[in-house]
């Protein structure tokens, strides 16, 4: 386990940490004397740090592997959905916003499914990166507008329809790419089985 795997774990375990932290009824809405917004930024805040750390130690010790490539966007869906989840529970973010936003990871994550079972991958595309990059400022913006820093409760309404904007346009991007990939693929085949038949 290299140290870019075991960062995506540790990011995983922050998950329901955060949840617990953002759910439960702390009593003075303290956690160890903090007000529970601020901790739970806290929390969602070095669980994302995590994700790009990861990233950038990998390819700079080129530690890449299949494992990390597989953990890696399971740990950010796991993680945001809990995050999105939890603002929708606290009633943060509209249900319906975060219902659109969850099932598009769901519908990408089986079209790169599909891709690796037809033999070709799909990469991350810089739209991609920027949905990420949305999330992550409108999770927290919302978590602080929500508890000791109200003033940025509008902020984080407009950086959500932002992240939904960007998921919707990104998970078409998604779509194209795939149709492209499976055509050239199945062009691919096409010219071997002629070659093929034309040595036969």
């Amino acid at each position: 386990m290299n140290l870019p795997n075991s960062l995506t774990l540790v990011r995983m375990f922050l998950v329901p940490l955060l949840v617990v932290v953002m759910l439960t009824e702390f009593e003075g809405r303290l956690v160890l004397g903090l007000q529970r917004e601020l901790v739970g930024a806290g929390i969602f805040g070095l669980a994302s740090l995590t994700d790009w750390l990861d990233g950038y130690i990998a390819r700079r010790r080129r530690q890449v592997t299949w494992l990390g490539q597989m953990l890696d966007p399971i740990a950010d869906k796991l993680l945001t959905s809990a995050a999105f989840i939890s603002l929708v529970q606290l009633g943060l973010a509209q249900a319906w916003m975060v219902a659109v936003i969850i099932g598009r990871e769901f519908a990408v994550t089986a079209l790169r499914s599909l891709a690796h079972t037809r033999g070709f991958s799909i990469p991350a595309s810089p739209l991609g990166k920027a949905k990420m990059a949305s999330q992550v400022t409108a999770i927290l913006l919302l978590i602080l507008g929500g508890g000791p820093m109200p003033q940025l409760a509008p902020l984080g309404t407009v950086a959500i329809w932002v992240v939904l904007l960007t998921a919707m346009v990104s998970a078409a991007d998604y779509y194209r790419r795939f149709q492209r990939l499976t055509a050239a693929k199945v062009a691919d085949v096409n010219v071997a089985r002629e070659r093929r038949r034309r040595v036969g």
